[in-house]
């Protein structure tokens, strides 16, 4: 039976990853608890085939410790500490954190029916990723989203129902085809670099039945004004920030 899901619009990036550090199972408990009603994170692939959720191809940004995820093994990279930079960088005392496997997140995420999970592949796991949902029995609980249209399309060609969220930067916009190659792949979201996205490009988009996201969008004005424009999705890492100004725009 479908799950009563959350639709309001906001996308926690990396987990509540303002407050804590990103991709991190704090991150993601944070993110549930502000009511986003999806919440994105990255997925690449350890040394020995392990799914992990992490941005970089390397530990540098974020660790006590620089290793290249491809090139290290699941138990060696779970001996960084994943809050080592945020801790240093934000001057706040975060406990350690773990690089999470992927199924540690889906299972924290299926525990709950109101949020979900949208997954970018760092790399080619598409079909890897989707089994494992499938294992977990938690294919209602994910979606996809990333720029590279050759994964969404994989996406779409693994499991047709899937909703995709597309990014798309400047390039995209530039050649003005991204509308149409959206609605001939039937993907669900369009999701546009901030600097990109005006009042056209949402009623472009709109007007061939697809939704319209931003990313990242951080600024709280900025958050205002596209929610004003009509603005469907905004991915950020301020996601209470985000609910607030979207609920107060309801109201007036």
């Amino acid at each position: 039976m479908r799950q009563s899901f959350l639709n309001n619009g906001v996308t926690a990036h990396r987990g509540n990853s303002s407050e804590f550090p990103e991709n991190t199972m704090t991150s993601f408990e944070s993110a549930l608890k502000t009511g986003a009603d999806w919440i994105e994170l990255d997925v690449k692939k350890t040394k020995d085939g392990h799914l992990v959720v992490i941005h970089d191809d390397n530990t540098a940004r974020i660790g006590n410790d620089d290793v290249n995820v491809s090139e290290t093994s699941y138990r060696e990279l779970r001996k960084i500490d994943a809050a080592y930079q945020f801790r240093k960088q934000n001057k706040l005392y975060v406990p350690e954190c773990k690089i999470p496997p992927l199924s540690e997140v889906i299972t924290l995420i299926r525990k709950q029916g109101r949020t979900r999970l949208s997954i970018q592949p760092k790399e080619n796991v598409v079909k890897e990723v989707i089994h494992m949902a499938e294992k977990m029995d938690a294919l209602e609980w994910i979606g996809f989203n990333d720029g590279n249209l050759n994964l969404m399309l994989e996406v779409k060609n693994t499991k047709p129902d899937l909703p995709v969220f597309w990014d798309v930067g400047p390039c995209d916009v530039e050649n003005n085809d991204f509308i149409e190659t959206a609605k001939r792949n039937h993907f669900e979201t369009i999701v546009v670099y901030e600097p990109c996205i005006d009042k056209d490009v949402i009623r472009g988009i709109h007007d061939a039945g697809i939704s319209a996201g931003g990313w990242t969008i951080n600024d709280p004005e900025t958050m205002k004004k596209l929610f004003v424009a009509g603005i469907d999705r905004l991915y950020t890492d301020h996601p209470a920030l985000c609910l607030r100004i979207k609920q107060s725009l309801i109201k007036q």
